[in-house]
C-alpha cells in the first residue's frame, strides 16, 4: 500500500478518535449538569401519517407498546379519511428506528352503529333533533374531541401478565360513547401477525365516559389488577379473571376539585401500563395546570404491594409540549404518553404529539428513579441520537 494512502487513513482514524473523545466529554458534561435528563430522540416523530393509506392519512398517534423477543412492537392509533379510529402496527429493534410498518390496520372496533362524518378539528357539536336520544348527539361529539374521530378504537394499552401466552389490550371504544374495551390475542398469533383478536367486551358502565384504564403486567396478591382512575385518588379493581361477561362492569369514579399548589391541578388519567421497578410501580399520567390547552405528563411511584399508595411524585412535569411536532397538529400542545418499556437499562417513553404523530423520549432508568425519589424535576434536553440503520 502506498505511504500516502496509509498516511491519509491514519489521519482519518486520528480525527475519528478525537471526535469520539469530544462526544464522550460532552456527554459527561451534560450528565453532570443534568443527571436525570429525559431526552427526546432527534428522529422524532418516528411515526407520521401516510397519505397513501386512506385509513391513516390524517393522524397517527398515542401508541401502545410491548417488548417481546427483544423487539418493541407498536399498536398506534390512526385516523383516516372516513374519520374512524383504527389501530396500526409497527416494530423496532432499537426502539428508535421503525423496522417495519404494516400498510393495513390490525384492529378495528365494530359497533354496527352510524358514525358522524368528520368536518374539521374543533368542530361544534351537531344540533340534536327533538326525538333523538341524547347519547346519539353528545357522545359522538365527545369521541371527536378525544382525538378527532367519530368512532372506532382509541389509545391501545397492550400488556402481558406474568409471561402468560396471551396479550390483553384495553382501549377506549367509541361505541356510541366513550367506554373502555377489552380484548386479547395469543402471543404466538401476535408475533406471527395473525390478527385473531378475541371479540371485545366493554368493561366500563354504559352512559358514562371513561378512558385511560390500564392492566398491571403482573398479578398483585394473586389477582389481576386494573387501574381505572387516578382522581381523586388511585383506584384499582382486583379480579380473578380478565374474562368479563357482557354485563360485568367496573364501577369507576373520576372527579373532585383541582389539586392545590401543584402544576398538575387537573388530573386527566393514567398513561402507559405501570412498569415494575425495584422502587415501586412507575406510572406516567396526564394533567393540566390552568392552561387547559396544554397536556403535560407527570410521573409517580406506587407501592408494589398496594399500588393505591403513592410513594413519590415528581414536582414538575417530566414531559411537556415544546417541539414543533408537539405544537402543530390536530390538537396543538398535547403530549400523551401511552407506552413505556425498559430496554438495556434505558427507559423508553412513547407518546402522541399534538394528536398527529408518535414521538419517543429516553433516559437511564436508574437515574430517573433516583431523581423521582428525590422528587426533583427531570429536565428535558435536546440531544443528537442517531437511530440504528
Amino acid at each position: 500500500m502506498p505511504k500516502s494512502i496509509k498516511k491519509i487513513r491514519k489521519s482519518k482514524k486520528s480525527a475519528t478518535t478525537k471526535i469520539r473523545l469530544k462526544r464522550k466529554v460532552q456527554k459527561k458534561a451534560r450528565k453532570l449538569a443534568n443527571p436525570i435528563a429525559l431526552i427526546r430522540s432527534e428522529e422524532n416523530p418516528i411515526i407520521s401519517p401516510r397519505p397513501e393509506n386512506d385509513w391513516e392519512a390524517w393522524q397517527t398517534f398515542n401508541p401502545g407498546v410491548i417488548l417481546l423477543g427483544d423487539k418493541i412492537h407498536f399498536l398506534y392509533r390512526a385516523i383516516g379519511e372516513d374519520g374512524v379510529s383504527r389501530l396500526g402496527y409497527a416494530v423496532s429493534s432499537d426502539g428508535f428506528a421503525i423496522d417495519e410498518r404494516l400498510p393495513y390496520p390490525i384492529y378495528e372496533h365494530k359497533t354496527g352503529k352510524r358514525t358522524f362524518p368528520p368536518e374539521a378539528c374543533f368542530a361544534k357539536a351537531p344540533a340534536r333533533q327533538a326525538d333523538q336520544p341524547l347519547a346519539d348527539n353528545i357522545f359522538p361529539y365527545f369521541s371527536f374531541l378525544s382525538g378527532g374521530s367519530w368512532g372506532g378504537a382509541e389509545d391501545p394499552r397492550p400488556v402481558r401478565v406474568d409471561e402468560e401466552d396471551v396479550l390483553y389490550m384495553t382501549y377506549t371504544a367509541c361505541d356510541n360513547g366513550l367506554r373502555v374495551g377489552l380484548t386479547s390475542i395469543k402471543v404466538d398469533n401476535f408475533l406471527n401477525k395473525k390478527w385473531k383478536w378475541k371479540p371485545p367486551v366493554l368493561i366500563s358502565l354504559p352512559d358514562e365516559v371513561h378512558k385511560n384504564w390500564l392492566i398491571f403486567p403482573e398479578k398483585i396478591n394473586d389477582k389481576y389488577a386494573i387501574l381505572h382512575s387516578i382522581k381523586p385518588n388511585v383506584q384499582i379493581e382486583y379480579v380473578d379473571s380478565l374474562e368479563f361477561d357482557d354485563n360485568d362492569y367496573i364501577n369507576s369514579f373520576h372527579g373532585g376539585g383541582p389539586r392545590k399548589g401543584c402544576w398538575d391541578k387537573w388530573l386527566r388519567g393514567a398513561g402507559a401500563p405501570p412498569l415494575k421497578t425495584r422502587d415501586g410501580w412507575l406510572l406516567f399520567y396526564h394533567a393540566m395546570d390552568n392552561d387547559w390547552s396544554k397536556y403535560k405528563v407527570g410521573a409517580m411511584l406506587l407501592d408494589l404491594k398496594d399500588p393505591t399508595k403513592i410513594l413519590h411524585r415528581a414536582k414538575k412535569p417530566v414531559l411537556e409540549p415544546k417541539e414543533f411536532y408537539e405544537n402543530n397538529g390536530c390538537k396543538p400542545g398535547v403530549v400523551y404518553v401511552s407506552g413505556a418499556v425498559v430496554k438495556n437499562g434505558n427507559l423508553l417513553v412513547y407518546y402522541g404529539c399534538s394528536d398527529s404523530y408518535v414521538g419517543v423520549a429516553h433516559t437511564p432508568l436508574d437515574e430517573f428513579l433516583e431523581a423521582l425519589k428525590k422528587e426533583t424535576k427531570p429536565v428535558l434536553k435536546r440531544k443528537i441520537l442517531k437511530a440504528k440503520k
